[in-house]
């Protein structure tokens, strides 16, 4: 199936879209359902839109959760000063994708919203008060709101801890006091404690290139969670992970320690050589062209046999929206390539094809990849 570049598909995936949130705003009204299926079955492109739809939508209902109680409050608050009640009080709808239910705090799967009951038709309120309109505009905003506030809540604590940081797509260079420099990536953060005996910079998210001045009185050290990076004069990429650092280097010489694991990890890395550590400690070695080395400043990306799922968390950082893999076989499968992070999405579709996967707009800030 061919991407969102393809205007049919396009125009059916947002269809598709507003009819998801049709759906969830007025779940009873027999009409909007009738009309429904008649925008369904008239074109199998639609049928496609559709199931993508729902599958993306119900991915997020299993996660978002995890933040519901910072942001349910306020959609709550938004679709309350919009007039956009609940006519029984049992449910406190939150989007397209998501509804939690008070009493028993359970996500409502977003297929739910398509019923195939003969009852009676109810006219809902919410449809009877407002039109098509402004139940996707009002539908789009709690997606939104939802979303936001999933990927921006865990930020916020790394932010406030932060000296330097960095924004979606965002490339920062810092001179420090010793005249040492930090290239910060995307979506990055570090906080800088510098005394007389030791220059110490903490990782706290994403990545870095570090190119430091030499001073042997005060060893220049970078820690990315219990990963110490430890040198006197080089320059060096550290990428921190959910599974553990990446520490490349350009030029020098570094040491790399996680006292934590057992036995401890002690590692010396020179030119050209890449070392990934787990947090349990388990290590891989690689030699890497040094012209390769934190090749994220010239807006590039080089994947070999990496598998799908790390290569699109790279991206992430350049997208300012979500990106979700539907497919953990697929994320698992190895890719190699060079992309532009330059354009984020053109690279996305790059990866995916490389593994026979399709790249499909949802919504204008979510793109999901899911096998072809």
């Amino acid at each position: 199936m061919a991407g969102t570049t393809d205007p049919i598909r396009a125009k059916a995936s947002k269809e598709a879209t507003d009819w998801l949130i049709l759906l969830q705003d007025a779940p009873d009204d027999r009409d909007i359902q009738t009309q429904f299926a008649t925008w369904r079955d008239r074109d199998p492109v639609n049928a496609q839109a559709w199931d993508a739809t729902v599958k993306a939508a119900d991915m997020m209902a299993g996660v978002l959760p995890i933040y519901a109680d910072r942001w349910q409050p306020a959609v709550a608050g938004m679709r309350a000063k919009n007039g956009d009640g609940v006519a029984d009080g049992s449910a406190q709808r939150v989007g397209a994708d998501h509804v939690v239910d008070q009493t028993q705090n359970q996500a409502r799967p977003a297929s739910s919203f398509v019923r195939s009951s003969t009852a009676p038709s109810r006219r809902s309120p919410v449809a009877r008060r407002i039109g098509r309109r402004q139940l996707v505009g009002f539908g789009g905003m709690a997606i939104a709101a939802s979303l936001l506030a999933f990927v921006m809540a865990p930020k916020i604590a790394t932010t406030l801890q932060a000296d330097y940081s960095t924004a979606t797509a965002e490339v920062r260079t810092i001179t420090l006091a010793d005249a040492s420099t930090v290239t910060l990536a995307p979506e990055s953060a570090i906080r800088v404690r510098f005394d007389a005996g030791m220059r110490h910079i903490d990782l706290l998210e994403g990545e870095a290139f570090f190119d430091v001045t030499p001073n042997r009185e005060r060893p220049f050290r970078v820690s990315s969670d219990a990963v110490d990076v430890t040198v006197l004069g080089t320059g060096f990429d550290v990428r921190r992970e959910p599974g553990g650092t990446d520490v490349t280097v350009e030029h020098g010489l570094v040491r790399v320690d996680l006292d934590g694991a057992m036995p401890p990890v002690s590692e010396l890395l020179e030119v050209g050589q890449t070392a990934r550590v787990t947090w349990q400690g388990n290590v891989t070695r690689n030699d890497v062209p040094v012209g390769q080395v934190a090749v994220w400043r010239q807006a590039q990306l080089i994947a070999q046999d990496q598998p799908l799922g790390s290569v699109v968390d790279q991206v992430r950082r350049y997208y300012g929206g979500t990106i979700i893999v539907t497919d953990g076989g697929l994320a698992a499968r190895p890719v190699t390539g060079v992309y532009n992070l330059a354009d984020p999405v053109a690279a996305l579709r790059g990866i995916a094809r490389a593994q026979n996967g399709v790249v499909r707009q949802i919504t204008p800030w979510v793109l999901v990849v899911s096998a072809s």
